[in-house]
């Protein structure tokens, strides 16, 4: 894998093979949807500490490492903190699964560590602003840039996001359940009479929340897993980084237990975001937990079914609970 890594390389470089070295290639923990690989490559007398994301074997996306790898670049160009991007390999024929290689940052994303460790004091002083800031610049990215135009999905002509994610949503439920689930029939109703109709469709992240924040002793360094994104209303993304689980029991403070939602408005609307609807963000975060039921019954049904046979999928499938429990309160408090 090596020595396939750095034949691309010094074709994507233009140099001789032999002015280049790849060391250190190792597999990395984490990363849910991607495989991902830490690497060393010496170019020109210049050592690149690397991280390569890859498709898993058998999981390939088509298209998804070459636009994930442009939204990397767009972002960047709008100033939102990413890794730098190097190389992409957008089919199977060099490492057997497309990748991309990008920088290698000093830090880390777990985030019960953020808000519990002290050496993250001061880090998670100044990273709830910080959420909202990045946020306004990742609204500001163009969907019809060259490097991205027509390759990002969007809405329906003539219908809401918020509608279209109901229906989505909604129709995995039906197909994955096991069993009745009445507060999520409940919530689709309640969700219906309350889907917004944005001022505006923008670029959305789809994924922003702790977890995919990487982060030092100072604060946010980075924003990760961009497959996601899409062209929709932008409130989805302030809607779920307040969803209650990305706040690891720090309840008091909604956007993932680093701001409360007024602050996280704040900073996003001081950074130039568009004025946010408070209905709209209601409706989102509601939303964002009715989503979040699917992605537990999904991973319930792919242990029932026996396609992933882990405790863990088991244990998160019974976390359909923790959401539908959240969703009960935030119907409560809005009437």
């Amino acid at each position: 894998m090596s020595e396939r890594l750095a034949a691309f390389v010094a074709a994507e470089e233009g140099c001789d093979p032999g002015a280049l070295v790849v060391t250190n290639l190792r597999r990395l923990a984490g990363g849910a949807s991607r495989l991902l690989w830490s690497v060393d490559v010496d170019l020109r007398g210049e050592r690149l500490p690397l991280v390569l994301r890859q498709d898993p074997p058998g999981r390939i996306v088509e298209g998804g490492m070459e636009l994930e790898f442009r939204l990397l670049g767009a972002a960047a160009s709008a100033g939102v903190p990413v890794p730098r991007v190097y190389w992409c390999a957008p089919d199977a024929s060099v490492l057997g699964a497309p990748f991309f290689a990008m920088e290698r940052l000093r830090g880390e994303a777990i985030p019960r560590r953020l808000l519990r460790d002290e050496r993250y004091a001061g880090a998670r002083k100044v990273m709830g602003a910080e959420l909202g800031e990045i946020l306004a610049r990742i609204h500001r990215i163009d969907p019809e840039l060259p490097a991205l135009a027509g390759r990002l999905a969007r809405p329906t002509p003539g219908v809401s996001p918020s509608r279209m994610e109901i229906d989505r949503v909604s129709e995995g439920v039906r197909a994955l359940a096991v069993e009745p689930h009445p507060v999520l029939d409940l919530a689709e109703r309640w969700l219906r009479e309350r889907a917004p109709d944005p001022p505006a469709l923008g670029f959305v992240h789809g994924d922003y929340r702790v977890g995919n924040v990487f982060f030092d002793e100072n604060g946010t360094r980075a924003i990760l897993d961009w497959e996601l994104a899409h062209v929709g209303d932008p409130v989805e993304d302030l809607g779920w980084v307040c969803v209650r689980a990305w706040r690891f029991g720090h309840d008091d403070l909604a956007a993932g237990g680093l701001a409360t939602r007024e602050e996280l408005v704040r900073a996003y609307e001081s950074a130039g975001g568009a004025p946010v609807d408070p209905a709209a963000l209601s409706f989102w975060e509601a939303c964002g937990n009715f989503k979040l039921a699917l992605v537990f019954l999904s991973q319930a049904r792919a242990y029932l079914d026996g396609a992933h046979a882990t405790v863990e999928l088991a244990s998160l499938g019974r976390r359909t609970a923790e959401a539908e429990d959240e969703l009960l309160r935030l119907m409560s408090e809005a009437g």
